[in-house]
Formats: C-alpha cells, sequence, structure tokens
C-alpha cells in the first residue's frame, strides 16, 4: 500500500489554497558560539480553521569563529489535522540536526543554503528519516541590501527524500518525499526584524496544493 499524505482516509481538495501562519527567531548568546533557533507555525487547509499541522520547534545552534556555517541539533513536536471536518489528529516527535551557511552573488544575490536530517517518531508508525535541502534567495528592490525599510523578493525550493520506504503496518512512502517552491515579497522593518508574504506550491507523488504564507522573522 502506498501511504499518500491524506492525513487520514480524507481526500484533500486540491484546488482549495490553504494559509500557514508562521514565526521565526534566532539568537546567539553573548560572548558565544551558542544560541538558539525554532518557529511556531499554524498550517490550514484553509486560510483559517481547518488545522492541518501546528508545528513547535526549537534547537541549540553553534556557529564556530569565521566558518560562516551555523549547525544546529533540535526537537520539533508536530500535531497532523486531518482534511475537512474530521478532528482526528496525529502525533509526530522528531529530532534533526542541519547545517545552513550563506553567500553573497553580485551586489544584491543573497543566497542561503540549509540541509536537515530529521528522525522522525510518527504515531503509529516505524521509526523513520527524512533527507532536506532547501535553496533561499533573497533580492532587495530598494536597497542595495536587506537594511531597515528594505524591500526584497523572497525565493525557496525545498526537497525532500525519506530515508525509509517500509513505515510499518504493511505501509510504504515513495523514497521521493515532497518538493516545496515559494515566491513572496518581504519588508525589513528594523535590523533583525522582517516580514514575508507570499505563495507556495506543495507537491508530492499523489498531489499538490497551493498555500498562503505569512511569515515573521526574528533574530535578537
Amino acid at each position: 500500500m502506498l501511504w499518500s499524505i491524506s492525513y487520514g482516509n480524507a481526500q484533500i481538495d486540491q484546488s482549495k489554497t490553504g494559509a500557514w501562519y508562521m514565526y521565526f527567531f534566532n539568537t546567539q548568546f553573548k560572548n558565544s558560539d551558542f544560541g538558539i533557533q525554532g518557529d511556531l507555525q499554524h498550517r490550514n487547509w484553509n486560510v483559517l480553521g481547518d488545522l492541518e499541522q501546528l508545528l513547535v520547534r526549537t534547537g541549540v545552534t553553534y556557529t564556530p569563529k569565521n566558518s560562516g556555517i551555523m549547525f544546529t541539533l533540535g526537537y520539533a513536536n508536530i500535531t497532523t489535522g486531518t482534511f475537512g471536518d474530521s478532528t482526528v489528529s496525529t502525533n509526530e516527535n522528531r529530532i534533526y540536526q542541519e547545517g545552513l551557511f550563506s553567500q553573497k552573488l553580485g551586489g544584491r544575490f543573497f543566497l542561503t543554503h540549509r540541509f536537515r536530517y530529521e528522525q522522525r517518531f510518527v504515531e503509529n508508525q516505524d521509526f523513520r528519516t527524512r533527507y532536506r535541502y532547501n535553496l533561499f534567495l533573497n533580492i532587495p528592490l530598494n536597497k542595495k541590501t536587506l537594511e531597515k525599510n528594505a524591500i526584497y523578493t523572497a525565493f525557496y525550493n525545498e526537497i525532500f527524500v525519506n530515508g525509509q520506504t517500509n513505515i510499518g503496518n504493511n505501509n510504504t512512502v515513495a523514497l521521493f518525499d515532497r518538493n516545496r517552491t515559494y515566491l513572496g515579497l518581504g519588508y525589513v522593518l528594523k535590523p533583525g526584524q522582517r516580514f514575508q508574504l507570499g505563495w507556495m506550491n506543495q507537491k508530492t507523488n499523489n498531489w499538490g496544493k497551493g498555500q498562503l504564507q505569512f511569515s515573521f522573522h526574528h533574530n535578537f
């Protein structure tokens, strides 16, 4: 049996646009190579009210001096809802490790690469792992850098690959898990605080769906 992301037995309406509301935070401890980062996300199958996922994630970061690379060891808890009127949900606990580094191309192209490895403990499934790679690109429009009052375009593409195909109870998943492609517009309120509004398309082997994304990015 091929396990599709129907989050239960409900059939996903691919024509209905969902919405994700997200808060990202990151801070470096004073006079230290260590810090914390994380995010809170409320994801809906529609604009509001039909829960897709509630995600709480945080981790300890380590940035070696003069390396330009940030490593993270973290934990996440995810509650996944069922599309439609059902209130059935599934819980997942997740441990993850990631490496993130940035680079600048030309005068205005700000790239960030993120590699993430996850160990997943999903309710009623066997232990699972997953590999992820995300390429982010921010391009300021009215400034040369992402400084105060800068308006910028934001793009990312993230691919997910499962580490196992057998997830227990005679259920299997494809090696390719999903791909997310995002395009948005951002505004820098002040150093360390950015807002973004965009649209993301998520595709699996079985379905594809559009999502509005509203996010606040906070470095402090």
